[in-house]
C-alpha cells in the first residue's frame, strides 16, 4: 500500500478516536447496575470529557482534516494514483465531516453547544445527492471531478467544525461575545448548499440520460 492510501487510511482510523473525546457516556451506562464498580471512573471520565474532551478531539479532527489535501497532493507527486485511493479518498472525507456533525449534534443536546440538526441534517443530505449523482454518472463511464466550489465547501465546514469543537477558542480572546461557530457554520450550510446546486446543474444531463 502507497503512502498516499495510508494517509488517507489514517484518515478513517482517527474517526473513533475523535468520537470517544466528543461524546460523553450516556446516562444508561452511568446508572447501569453492571457498571456501578466503575461508577466514580465513569463519572470523572465522563465530567472530562464534557469539560475538555472536545478540544482534544478537535486536535484529532483537525489533524485528520489536514491529510485531505496531504494525501492527493502525495498521490500526484509519486504518481500513485490508484482505484483504490479514488474509492477510499471520498468516503473518507465524508465519514470525518459526518461523523464530526453528528458527534456535536448530541454534544448539543448535552452540553447546550454544539451544532443543530437542521445544519447536520443539510450538510449530510448533500453529501448523499452529490454521491448518488456520481454514481448515476460512474455507471455511464463519466468521472465528475472534485468543482472549486467543492473545495471550498470542504474548507468551510472544517474551519466551522473546528471552531465548534474549539468553543470558538482562541477567538473568544478577542471577541469573548461573538459567537464565530454558529456564524461560520451557517456559511458552511450556505456554500453546501450552492456547491450541491452547482453540481447538479453542472451535471444534470447524466440525470436526463438515465431519465429518458
Amino acid at each position: 500500500m502507497n503512502l498516499a492510501n495510508k494517509l488517507t487510511l489514517s484518515r478513517i482510523f482517527m474517526v473513533p478516536i475523535f468520537m470517544v473525546f466528543i461524546i460523553p457516556f450516556p446516562e444508561w451506562v452511568l446508572q447501569s447496575s453492571y457498571m456501578q464498580f466503575l461508577h466514580p471512573q465513569l463519572v470523572a471520565i465522563n465530567n472530562f470529557i464534557i469539560h475538555y474532551g472536545n478540544y482534544i478531539a478537535a486536535v484529532f479532527f483537525i489533524i485528520a482534516a489536514s491529510t485531505d489535501g496531504v494525501d492527493g497532493y502525495v498521490a500526484r507527486k509519486r504518481k500513485q494514483v490508484t482505484r483504490f485511493g479514488k474509492f477510499l479518498d471520498p468516503i473518507a472525507d465524508k465519514l470525518l465531516i459526518s461523523a464530526a456533525l453528528i458527534a456535536l449534534v448530541e454534544r448539543n443536546a448535552i452540553t447546550g453547544h454544539g451544532v443543530t440538526g437542521w445544519a447536520a441534517m443539510i450538510i449530510i443530505g448533500r453529501e448523499f445527492i452529490v454521491t448518488g449523482l456520481r454514481l448515476i454518472a460512474a455507471g455511464e463511464g463519466i468521472v465528475i471531478a472534485a468543482s472549486n466550489w467543492g473545495k471550498i465547501k470542504t474548507v468551510a465546514q472544517i474551519i466551522a467544525i473546528s471552531a465548534a469543537l474549539l468553543n470558538n477558542f482562541p477567538i473568544t480572546l478577542l471577541f469573548p461575545n461573538w459567537n464565530f461557530d454558529r456564524w461560520a457554520m451557517l456559511i458552511a450550510v450556505v456554500i453546501t448548499i450552492y456547491s450541491g446546486y452547482d453540481y447538479i446543474v453542472k451535471n444534470i444531463k447524466v440525470i436526463d440520460y438515465n431519465t429518458n
